[in-house]
């Protein structure tokens, strides 16, 4: 199910594709809309030509950059004609793993949109040698008052890897999105049966805890041998907040 940001996110693509010209001037087909960490949106069109042109996607990250955005955590693309939600090319896909690598695609599902995290759009992909890309840890808004104050300064995380580095920690707010600038300190990868006592008083639980609160409300197929990411972190400045003045 869409969350209420994605939903604007694919609203604003269908207002941007609605407005494309008809004359076939441009050959434009196909609108994208992407989200930084602030929640604003900037949208693009692809440009057609015989020689080649980007896609609508690559437009709109132009757009965002050109606008000094944030990193980018959600991008979608839609196609005229009433064709609605359409996947990213491939050319697509290994873009946003070289340069969003924690954003999260709106795609076609089975009945409605989803949206999936870049990395799982390219099972086996290129590594870019030189790719150097902002990245996002992502948190519930409900730890939001936890990590800014310090409280929390760990979380274990399935399927969702986290590199040590600078990262900028996202918390999707229904009605907006709210950034703190971090560093990611160690990521320890652990069998999810062998957490320790230890690595959960660092989440303010014992580990029968954590395991029984990872399965209720983040991983309920999670099993006794999967690996999990046992992440510390730390908070380095204030909230980020966008001023387009600026």
């Amino acid at each position: 199910m869409l969350t209420a940001p994605e939903q604007r996110l694919i609203d604003a693509a269908l207002d941007t594709v609605s407005r494309l010209p008809a004359d076939g001037t441009y050959l434009n087909t196909v609108a994208s809309a992407v989200m930084d960490i602030h929640g604003d949106i900037y949208t693009g069109a692809n440009v057609a030509h015989f020689t080649g042109g980007p896609c609508a996607e690559l437009v709109a990250l132009g757009v965002a950059a050109g606008a000094a955005a944030g990193p980018i955590s959600h991008i979608v693309a839609v196609g005229d004609e009433n064709r609605g939600v359409m996947p990213p090319c491939g050319r697509c896909r290994q873009v946003l793993l070289d340069q969003q690598p924690d954003c999260r695609v709106v795609v076609p599902g089975s009945d409605s949109p989803i949206s999936v995290p870049a990395r799982e759009l390219l099972p086996y992909p290129s590594q870019h040698p030189d790719a150097n890309p902002p990245r996002l840890l992502r948190f519930s808004p409900g730890h939001w008052a936890n990590v800014v104050g310090g409280v929390k300064t760990a979380t274990t995380r399935f399927n969702d890897p986290a590199v040590p580095g600078p990262a900028t920690f996202l918390f999707e707010f229904d009605d907006r999105f709210r950034s703190l600038p971090g560093v990611v300190e160690s990521v320890e990868h652990v069998r999810f049966a062998d957490i320790t006592d230890a690595q959960a008083a660092l989440e303010g639980c014992t580990a029968d805890e954590l395991r029984t609160a990872l399965r209720t409300h983040y991983y309920p197929e999670i099993l006794d041998d999967d690996v999990v990411d046992f992440v510390r972190f730390r908070v380095t400045g204030k909230e980020l907040i966008h001023d387009p003045e600026s």
